[in-house]
Parts: structure tokens; C-alpha cells; sequence
């Protein structure tokens, strides 16, 4: 295709990870004097990316279903080109080319220059570390590594993204002080591992000495740290956490499951008694640090006594954050070819909704203890009557927000503001502006 007059529409589906994919090939169309949007709802567009998420049953199923409403939308004529990348099209390629031959080329989640190859534009190399940016303009995900050497049993992250790879810390840096000098204040670390980084290039833990580089960033007053892993922890990121005040007080880390019989068939490296010392430790390095975790139920071989073990975890840990998965029996995954998927849906989600329910309590219960107290947040936006705010405690998108009336306030979406908290609710908190 031709690159004059055209109008190009990116849509992101998935995870924060695969929105950097798409901001950095925004920024290569950008550059090679194409009009682009993102996630738009117009129609007048010639031409349309999909970047696909293939990560369980569900996220496949959104992207099929709308890689579909395009593929109609061109034969319809109302678009000209239709192209599908990601998570989704690195697996399933040939299947998706039988199936849905309306798309003109299908390309996985690495083939950035194949992909601006064959729009009719060219990558531009003197781009690197640049990306036109999705976010509200104070706040940027930095993904500091792509792919995964874990084993997960169930997983199928690797299959689609390879193996680890960190980046270096130097482009690491580049990156981050170019997205400061775009009015980012806060960096959101994330990778598929990012307790991995550094081992493969620099044969050692290196994310603590790119949390200090980062945290010595002029303009860099939040960084936070997503997607750790719990075996072979990198302890000595605690260490950078309780030395410097802009890397937050706050760990996303996947434990999963609990019960011995379970970590050992999700092949998670990890045991019970080493998973409660490491939360243990993580608390008394930072001791008011908050919590994010995800786990999983419903993986073949679960008991009911397997299952009152995580219920009962999850009461004694008392997670800040927590998000369940139900199992997804996926192809070529080590549970796959080994396992049989045996547990039913419906007691898959019964599972999930038991745990959510302990976690809700658990929520309100931790919300209602800050009640009286000033927290610094950072806007986000204004909705309805409130501006919404988040604490260092909390991530965008997947945490719980704060919000403070508009009524008499005026305050500036991007900065910093302390509030007091006034009432709660399960996983929001409201607030009056002190200053």
C-alpha cells in the first residue's frame, strides 16, 4: 500500500506489554508521515492492526471475535487493509490464515519491521527507545525484558514470546529519560519476569542497580515494580526500595497457589514454607509495603484440600491486592501434554469467586483502617463529580483508586496532592484535599 493519505487505527488488546508494542509502532507510523489513532471507535480509517492477546481462552477469544468484525469490515469495503500481530498471530499463525483469509498478513510479537515493510514505510532505527504514548501523559509502562525462561506448567508465554531477553541498562535508562522529558512522572517496570533481568547478558541479578539508575532520573518521582517471580527472589531490590523515596512501596509478585502438591504440578521451583518466609522477609525489609499478587485455581490435580490451603493462605497473608485466574487448558503448555483437565468449569469458578469474596473482605478490612489518614496521591483524571487519584500503593488500571470531589478543588490532572481519607468502600477510598 502506498503510504500517501492513508489513515491507519491500532487496537491493543491484552496486557500492558503488548500496549509498549503497539506505542512503539505508533511512533514508527508517526515518523513515516502517516495519520494513525489508537483504539478509536471511527470508521474512516483505510487501514487497521490488531496486536493480539493469545493468553487464555478468553483473550483469544476477544481477539478472534475481532479480528472477525474487521475481516467483515473489509469485505464490506468500509476498510482497505487489514493486518493482525501479537500474542494471538505468534501462535496460531496457519490456523488463522485457513480460518480468517480476509487479513491481508498476519506477524507475531516481534516482527516490528516486517510489519512497517509491508504498510510501505520504513523502521526507523534512530527511534529506538521512542514510542508515541497511549497513557495519560504522566505515567508510562517501561518494559525492560521480553520473554521467559520459567516452566510453568501451565503457561504458554513462552511459546509466544520466547525467551528472556533483557535489555540493556543503558537503553533502559535512554528509554526512561525520554519518556521524563515527555511530562512522565511515573515508570511502571514490567516484563514477563522481571526478577530474571540482567541474568542473561550480565550473568547476575541486575534489577537493582537499574532501580537506583532509574531512581536517579531527574523528574522521576514514582518507579513500580510488576510481574516478579517468586523463586530465586532478587532480595536485594527491598534494599533500593527502603533507600529510595521514589521507588514505591509496592511488589506485584505471581505466587499462584500455596499447597506443596500444587507448586510442585504448576512446576513453580518454590515450596509452601519458602513462599510464607519470603513474604516474611519482604515485610520486614519494607514494612509498609503493599502487596499485589495473582493466583490460579482450577489447575489439573487441585484438591478441595489443595484449594482450602490457598483460602487459607490468602486469610493469613492478607494480600493489599489480588486477582484469580481460572486454568486454561493451553496447547503445548507442560500441563497439556501431561495433564488431563479434569476439574469443571463451574467449580473452576466457584473456586475463583470463593477467593475473590475472602479478598473483598480483606479489602474493605485494610480500606477502612485508613480512613483519618493523608496519603500522596497522583491525579489520574476527573470523572462525574470526583478527580481519581492513586497512592503509591496502587497501579493504574488494576488498583484501587482514590477519589476526591471536585467541589470547590481545583486540581491539576498529573501532579501530586495530599489528601486525608474520609470513607471507603471494598477497593476504593474517597478523600478531602488537604494540600
Amino acid at each position: 500500500m502506498s503510504k500517501k493519505n492513508k489513515k491507519i487505527n491500532v487496537i491493543t488488546l491484552g496486557c500492558s506489554k503488548n500496549l509498549v508494542d503497539s506505542e512503539v509502532l505508533l511512533e514508527q507510523l508517526i515518523a513515516n508521515n502517516l495519520t494513525v489513532e489508537h483504539n478509536s471507535n471511527n470508521t474512516d480509517f483505510d487501514t487497521v492492526i490488531i496486536n493480539t492477546c493469545g493468553f487464555i481462552n478468553d483473550a483469544k477469544q476477544e481477539s478472534i471475535d475481532l479480528i472477525l468484525d474487521y475481516a467483515k469490515a473489509k469485505k464490506q469495503g468500509i476498510i482497505n487493509n487489514l493486518f493482525v500481530m501479537g500474542c494471538l498471530s505468534e501462535r496460531y499463525k496457519d490456523e488463522l490464515k485457513n480460518e480468517i483469509p480476509e487479513v491481508d498478513e498476519y506477524f507475531g510479537s516481534n516482527n516490528l519491521k516486517d510489519i512497517l515493510n509491508s504498510i510501505g514505510v520504513d523502521y526507523k532505527k534512530e527511534l529506538i527507545g521512542e514510542r508515541l504514548l497511549t497513557t495519560p501523559k504522566h505515567y508510562a509502562y517501561l518494559k525492560i525484558s521480553e520473554g521467559c525462561d520459567r516452566t510453568c506448567s501451565y503457561c504458554a508465554i513462552p511459546l509466544m514470546r520466547g525467551k528472556h531477553k533483557s535489555k540493556t541498562i543503558e537503553t533502559v535508562v535512554a528509554e526512561a529519560e525520554f519518556l521524563v522529558k515527555q511530562g512522565v512522572k511515573e515508570l511502571i517496570l514490567i516484563a514477563q519476569d522481571l526478577s530474571y533481568y540482567g541474568l542473561d547478558i550480565y550473568k547476575k541479578h541486575k534489577l537493582p542497580e537499574l532501580l537506583t539508575k532509574l531512581s536517579d532520573i531527574k523528574g522521576v518521582e514514582w518507579i513500580r515494580i510488576h510481574y516478579t517471580y517468586p523463586a530465586n527472589f532478587p532480595y536485594a531490590i527491598l534494599d533500593v526500595m527502603s533507600e529510595k523515596d521514589n521507588v514505591c512501596n509496592y511488589l506485584d509478585i505471581a505466587f499462584q497457589h500455596i499447597s506443596d502438591n500444587m507448586l510442585n504440578l504448576m512446576k513453580r521451583n518454590i515450596t509452601k514454607q519458602e513462599t510464607y518466609d519470603l513474604i516474611t522477609r519482604i515485610r520486614n525489609t519494607v514494612p509498609n509495603i503493599a502487596i499485589r499478587t495473582t493466583l490460579l485455581v482450577g489447575h489439573p490435580g487441585e484438591t478441595e484440600q489443595d484449594f482450602e490451603e490457598l483460602k487459607q493462605f490468602v486469610k493469613n497473608v492478607r494480600f493489599d491486592r489480588l486477582g484469580v485466574f481460572t486454568y486454561s487448558h493451553e496447547e503445548d503448555t507442560y500441563a497439556y501434554k501431561n495433564y488431563e483437565d479434569n476439574i469443571p468449569e463451574n467449580v473452576k469458578q466457584q473456586r475463583s469467586d470463593e477467593i475473590m469474596e475472602i479478598q473483598r473482605q480483606i479489602s474493605q478490612e485494610l480500606n477502612s483502617n485508613k480512613i483519618g489518614k493523608q496519603f500522596n496521591v497522583i491525579i489520574d483524571r476527573q470523572e462525574g463529580d470526583y478527580y481519581i487519584g492513586r497512592t503509591e500503593f496502587d497501579s493504574p488500571e488494576v488498583d484501587d483508586e482514590v477519589l476526591i470531589s471536585k467541589e470547590n478543588n481545583k486540581i491539576k490532572i498529573g501532579d501530586y496532592y495530599i489528601v486525608e481519607i474520609t470513607s471507603s468502600d471494598d477497593y476504593d477510598l474517597y478523600a478531602k484535599f488537604v494540600h
